[in-house]
């Protein structure tokens, strides 16, 4: 019972960062939106996990924190140098 109670505040929180996302005035309040979303996205993977008797749901949960992480440092390297790799050639 606790979990499912848990798992809908998971979902609210999730629907306001949406929104933050949506609405944010600024460019950071959007990043960090969606940075909120992943971090939630995972701890709703582990509560339904728990929930369901599927402990794998852990692994998928750290799979999906790992890219999460890895997605919102490349979209701020992104905004901040308009460049992603070594695209540009020096001589």
């Amino acid at each position: 019972m606790i979990y499912g109670v848990a798992a809908l505040g998971l979902l609210v929180a999730m629907l306001f960062a949406i929104i933050r996302a949506l609405l944010g005035p600024t460019l950071m309040d959007r990043v960090m939106a969606a940075n909120m979303f992943g971090t939630k996205t995972v701890l709703l993977l582990a509560v339904l996990g728990y929930l369901a008797g599927r402990p794998e749901f852990l692994d998928l949960a750290l799979v999906y924190a790992l890219m999460n992480f890895i997605s919102i440092i490349a979209v701020l390297k992104y905004f901040r140098y308009r460049d992603l790799g070594q695209s540009r050639v020096r001589s």
